[in-house]
């Protein structure tokens, strides 16, 4: 066998085979004592004379059996990023290959050809300009010996089968971004390298452990992840009243206006002031999936618009209010971007009162002139922290007689829960609110999990009559005005009916 120096300069290490019956020595082990020893000093060779390998004893063995592609163990509890640190050598199995028929092995030994990041898989031949190394994967070639079906492959491109050890220098840039941070993390703690994508920003949630390394990990993300300029750690829980949190920078620039792609729209928003989730798009195109031409969306919670912008592209009539000053200026900037803002009527209330007012008011005006079922209403909760505690507004929310039961207004309502069974806790809890019960009038849906044991659903159902509907006594004089009793009055409305 050969063993290639792979580096500025190729030397070559010549033995014999290593196998012999009085040898206990595994190759992996000599290998990575060999890539041990190479990797820290700069130029050094190991000379072996034939049949001159020698046994050693099984602790050596032992933690010589490190993961081959694993960073040198010195980078554990790097707080800083040095690079350069992570630079090891490791040893190869490579085949020599007559350059012209190189493409057509690749091609032949797809699956045991070296598939690393950055890595070439075939290199020059230091002792040979007309040929060329082809770097096998040494997990795919235990012992540096090949299967049957490579040794065919082989034989057909007239190929010799011998296999030479390589030694192939690792860098920073090679290592996945999981392997980096599991040999910098203390052993057996969890390693982040998931994170949420808010177009250049990647989102994290570290945990207390990770802390300490929260600027490496950050930097980590960044070098690994084309596009991701900016990392940031969320530093508290979401405030249920704006949906916002508190975050910190913890690697590159501290720009936190972005853009994002979701279901084929484009939004703009500043993530630390907005609330956005790039795990919900799913779910809002099922929402929207239920939409047809001509229904009315009120969309109680609407952020910067992830409901609202897809139903007024699908030709739907929209009203749209979110509490937070910025989540509203975002949603009218959205609108316009997407050319929709002449179809939404966008709000800045108080979900309640939002429910009092404007769907009131248009719900009164509407369900009244129903004669066919054309038009579907729907309401969207998407506060889960909250939202199902609104579900009492409904109660008596109407006066009057009874729309057709077709006509009733859908409720698409989220909350979280703890629950062993959450579909029947969310339920529960919307009948709590309601005041009645939703059997067989309801549907659940699982969104995501959230953590361990909590998870978002999300509870559909139409408002039953009885609830919705506050019919007058025989003798109850007739209401002097139409005019809607609300907490605020609606400039925000008016100014939006002058625009359209």
């Amino acid at each position: 066998m050969t063993l290639w120096r792979f580096g500025y300069s190729a030397r070559l290490l010549k033995t014999n085979h290593f196998r012999t019956a009085a040898s206990n020595t595994s190759f992996p082990a000599v290998w990575m004592l060999l890539a041990q020893y190479s990797g820290r000093i700069p130029g050094l060779f190991v000379v072996v004379k034939k049949n001159r390998f020698f046994t050693m004893p099984e602790t050596v063995e032992d933690k010589a059996n490190l993961e081959l592609y694993s960073p040198h163990p010195e980078v554990r509890g790097m707080t800083l990023l040095d690079r350069e640190a992570f630079k090891r050598t490791v040893v190869v199995p490579v085949l020599k290959v007559k350059k012209e028929i190189v493409n057509t092995l690749l091609k032949s030994l797809k699956h045991t050809v070296l598939q690393r990041p950055g890595l070439k898989r075939v290199v020059e031949d230091p002792e040979d300009e007309d040929s060329r190394l082809v770097i096998l994967d040494p997990h795919k070639i235990p012992e540096f010996s090949l299967g049957e079906s490579e040794q065919e492959v082989l034989k057909r491109l007239n190929v010799h089968p011998e296999v030479s050890k390589y030694n192939l220098e690792l860098t920073y840039e090679n290592f996945k971004s999981e392997e980096i941070l599991r040999a910098v993390l203390p052993e057996g703690q969890d390693v982040t390298s998931g994170f949420s994508r808010v177009g250049h920003i990647a989102h994290l949630n570290l945990r207390d452990h990770q802390l300490p390394y929260r600027h490496l990990i950050g930097q980590v993300i960044i070098d690994k992840n084309p596009g991701i300029t900016c990392v940031v750690n969320k530093t508290n829980i979401i405030d249920s009243t704006y949906r916002n949190f508190q975050m910190e920078v913890l690697a590159g620039e501290s720009k936190l206006v972005t853009k994002v792609k979701e279901n084929n729209i484009a939004y703009e928003l500043d993530f630390s002031k907005v609330y956005w989730n790039p795990r919900l798009s799913t779910e809002h195109g099922r929402i929207v999936e239920l939409l047809k031409p001509g229904d009315v969306l009120f969309d109680v919670f609407a952020g910067i618009g992830p409901f609202a912008i897809p139903a007024a592209k699908k030709k739907c009539r929209v009203f749209a209010n979110d509490l937070n000053p910025e989540s509203y200026n975002w949603l009218l900037h959205n609108c316009k971007l997407n050319k929709v803002d002449n179809k939404v009527k966008a709000f800045n209330m108080d979900g309640r009162d939002f429910l009092l007012g404007p769907v009131r008011e248009e719900l009164s005006k509407e369900l009244p002139l129903l004669k066919e079922q054309k038009t579907s209403f729907h309401i969207v909760m998407n506060l889960p922290a909250l939202a199902i505690e609104f579900l009492d507004v409904f109660r008596h929310f109407l006066v009057g007689e009874p729309c057709s039961t077709a006509g009733l207004p859908t409720v698409h309502c989220y909350g979280f829960s703890k629950h062993d069974d959450p579909a029947k806790d969310i339920q529960e809890r919307a009948e709590a609110s309601l005041g009645t019960s939703l059997d067989g009038r309801c549907s659940t849906y699982l969104v995501r999990n959230v953590a361990p044991s909590k998870e978002m659903l999300c509870i559909s159902f139409q408002i039953p009559a009885d609830v919705l509907y506050k019919r007058p006594c025989p003798d109850e004089a007739k209401p002097a005005s139409k005019r809607l009793c609300t907490s605020k009055d609606f400039s925000e409305e008016k100014l939006e009916l002058k625009k359209s």
